[in-house]
């Protein structure tokens, strides 16, 4: 197929706008599929694992294939819960467009603010869908303005919906100019505008028009003439979406079967092809290159994904250049290892169809990968590129897991060191104090759906501790200067190292040394050796918490024609580092959660003063009369069983969900060893 003839896209949302229903539709209307599928009865076909059937959620991302009009599409399903982020970010990572999904009552959420700047990290363009169009509260332009001003997008709305609620029945194509309505079996019929409807909608096309005149040269000369064809129209509306000064914005309800049509019109007109996606950047010895997507030079992909398959090890491969074929071999930079190419598939969920060769553009599976690792490059042996890794999140909470016996112990271990393999958002590490195993996650129910996983899979007893948080610790003020001298004599040749280091806080959460050596004072073997040291203390500050948000600066230093090593070193930018963080004043920083429910009116005073109870603060509380939304951030330490709380308050009829906020000084004394 040719390559601008293809569409990787993913669907993108807030828990509950209707992603995987809509995902369901999409394959049903394509034909992929000749039964629809329901979340609420545990029939999705995205949804294909045991746990998101009878959770009634996504979990992992899911992908397939699908055809419409001669165009072929590769769909990528992908969580809604923050705590399965790395989903959304590793797919983001290798798509070319998403569809973004809004329910129309709720409108922005925050966990779709969270995935919008992702794919926007990505440079990811996007394509608005507002499901939901039938529900009570349904409100189509309510939504359009939160776009605008809650994401700072430039939404363009290319349809009218006709009615909403109970009444929704249709949709106006203000660009192809046709009237669209579904029957009950969600069978569409198209016809065109009626001299009447050309009067009634000709405002709100101009409307459209006069938004892509603003953003595109070559639909504002034609509007000054006043030759804007349907043609010129779309083929502007696909120039803003790809340069993302502009957002499609598209209207439906996915469980009635209405307005997927249109959605996969726009997905087709207005998404980039692989051959659009010209940001691809490699790292090669010899410095950056551009990686275009011609089937004819060197190969080099991205390995997005890697999972357990029923046939062995399973990549998931986008190709980003060259053509990919069974039998060839290709080189991990990251290792060093040299892979063969067994088998190549195009996964369809949780199945697979061989195929013979792959080309710049594919999204591929390869069996038989063990080494392979999430964020790892494939490249041809001849011309080494490494291309740009994943954003992986920290991981906020842990659980202590004690086994039953050592023989459940070592199945259990097993188990989680293929999951943390697979999922790079889970750490595994071990408890200072009893040996037990820690694992480290984005949240409660990530590390709920993982330990039910290994239990499942392996059969294995054992029970959870007590939560443990992932605390931080930053310098609040500049150390000064921070002379450290390490001169020791044992009889032979001794150990001599003197640096001289300033430590000063940071805006952001990185940790950056500065060379500021003059005159070959200390030599570069030493300064590499003493940000070594730096680094290493800093892994483990005077609080016992990685810091974060540190400058470190070599100022000065002094060395010994015999005595000095870089072992000497490493040593004294160790001690200096720490000494620096004592005088800098680090405090403990404790994750801080923004915590949204959704609630009947009725319990929004229990839910506020349950949030209070956990030290919250309010940020914003709308109440209509009916339901309420309340907005409050705490620290995660407080929130330990927050679902469980908000159901016996709200006797089961509250929802709610919760991303980072940030870092804050905290403002209990964390529990000792709870480090991440």
């Amino acid at each position: 197929m040719n390559t601008t003839s293809i569409r990787n896209l993913g669907i993108i949302a807030h828990i509950d706008a209707g992603k995987t229903t809509l995902s369901e539709r999409i394959l049903w209307k394509t034909g992929e599929v000749h039964k629809v599928g329901e979340v609420h009865n545990g029939a999705a076909t995205m949804d294909h694992m045991d746990q998101e059937r009878e959770r009634g959620i996504t979990i992992a991302s899911a992908a397939t294939q699908a055809q419409w009009h001669d165009h072929r599409l590769t769909l990528i399903d992908t969580p809604g819960h923050i705590d399965f982020s790395i989903e959304v970010e590793r797919s983001l990572r290798v798509l070319d467009g998403a569809v973004a999904v809004f329910c129309a009552v709720a409108g922005v959420q925050p966990q779709s603010e969270t995935v919008w700047r992702q794919a926007k990290r990505y440079n990811v363009p996007l394509i608005a869908f507002v499901n939901k169009m039938d529900r009570t509260g349904a409100n189509f332009e309510r939504v359009r303005h939160q776009l605008r001003d809650m994401l700072g997008a430039n939404p363009v709305a290319t349809v009218v919906p006709l009615g909403s609620e109970a009444q929704f029945d249709g949709l106006v194509d203000l660009v192809e100019q046709t009237v669209w309505a579904w029957d009950e079996k969600g069978t569409p019929t198209t016809r065109d505008w009626s001299a009447e409807e050309h009067l009634h909608y000709a405002a709100a096309r101009e409307t459209l028009v006069e938004q892509i005149a603003e953003v595109d040269d070559v639909v504002m000369e034609a509007y000054l003439s006043q030759t804007v064809s349907t043609q010129l129209l779309k083929e502007g509306l696909r120039r803003a979406t790809l340069a993302q000064r502009a957002v499609v914005v598209l209207a439906g309800t996915a469980f009635k079967n209405k307005g997927i049509e249109n959605l996969l019109n726009a997905v087709v007109d207005y998404l980039p092809s692989p051959m659009d996606r010209t940001n691809v950047i490699g790292h090669t010895d010899a410095g950056d290159e551009q990686i275009a997507p011609n089937r004819n030079e060197p190969v080099a992909g991205l390995v997005f994904k890697t999972v357990e398959h029923q046939h062995g090890n399973l990549a998931f491969v986008r190709l980003y250049r060259g053509t990919l074929k069974t039998g060839d071999k290709v080189l991990n930079p990251r290792t060093g290892d040299v892979l063969r190419v067994g088998r190549l598939a195009v996964v369809k969920v949780d199945s697979t169809e061989d195929v013979a060769q792959a080309f710049a553009g594919d999204i591929v599976g390869v069996v038989g990968w063990k080494n392979a690792r999430t964020g790892d490059t494939i490249a041809d042996e001849r011309h080494v590129v490494e291309l740009e890794r994943l954003n992986i999140a920290e991981p906020v909470l842990a659980w202590r897991l004690v086994a039953k016996n050592g023989a459940e112990m070592s199945k259990m271990v097993a188990a989680l060191d293929k999951l943390c393999r697979d999922d790079p958002s889970l750490r595994l590490t071990s408890d200072t104090e009893s040996g037990d195993p820690v694992l480290w996650g984005m949240g409660e129910l990530h590390l709920d759906v993982t330990t039910e996983r290994v239990r499942r899979d392996t059969g294995a007893v054992f029970s959870v501790g007590e939560p443990m948080v992932a605390y931080r610790e930053r310098p609040t003020v500049a150390s000064g200067l921070v002379d450290e001298k390490l001169a020791k004599q044992t009889g032979g040749k001794g150990q001599y190292a003197r640096v001289v280091v300033v430590m000063e806080p940071r805006n952001d959460d990185q940790i950056v040394f500065v060379d500021e050596i003059v005159g070959g004072v200390v030599g570069k073997e030493f300064i590499q050796a003493t940000e070594k040291g730096v680094r290493e203390a800093l892994t483990n500050g005077v609080h016992e918490y990685p810091v974060v948000g540190a400058t470190v600066r070599l100022v000065d230093g002094d060395t010994h024609n015999v005595d000095s090593s870089a072992q000497a070193f490493q040593r004294a930018g160790f001690l200096a580092a720490k000494s620096a963080l004592a005088r800098a004043q680090s405090v403990v920083l404790e994750p801080i959660m923004a915590v949204t429910v959704d609630t009947p009116s009725a319990y929004v005073g229990d839910v506020v003063s349950d949030a209070q109870r956990r030290s919250g603060v309010l940020v914003n509380l709308d109440d209509n009369g009916s339901v309420g939304q309340i907005v409050f951030n705490a620290p995660l330490a407080q929130l330990g069983g927050y679902t469980t709380s908000l159901r016996s308050v709200s006797q089961g009829r509250a929802s709610s969900s919760m991303v980072l906020h940030g870092y804050e000084p905290q403002r209990v004394a964390p529990k000792t060893g709870l480090r991440a």
